[in-house]
């Protein structure tokens, strides 16, 4: 399974794992944005205590295409 640049296998985050799960499992697939936020707020009314790094998540990709400032 390709890695990051410069990481080993005994220096892997805990979250990589979730998501190679996910490129694998789901990978093939196709979802709007809307989907995706609304997944996101499912997420966050489960889980509140993430609700600030899912909404980091969020902004992220919402502003993956402005320009840097």
């Amino acid at each position: 399974m390709p890695r990051r640049a410069g990481w080993h296998d005994e220096h892997v985050y805990f979250t990589d794992r979730g998501i190679e799960e996910l490129a694998e499992r789901r990978g093939p697939e196709s979802v709007t944005f809307d989907w995706l936020a609304e997944r996101l707020r499912d997420f966050v009314d489960l889980n509140p205590e993430f609700e600030t790094a899912t909404e980091r998540l969020a902004t992220w990709l919402a502003r993956l295409d402005d320009d840097d400032e």
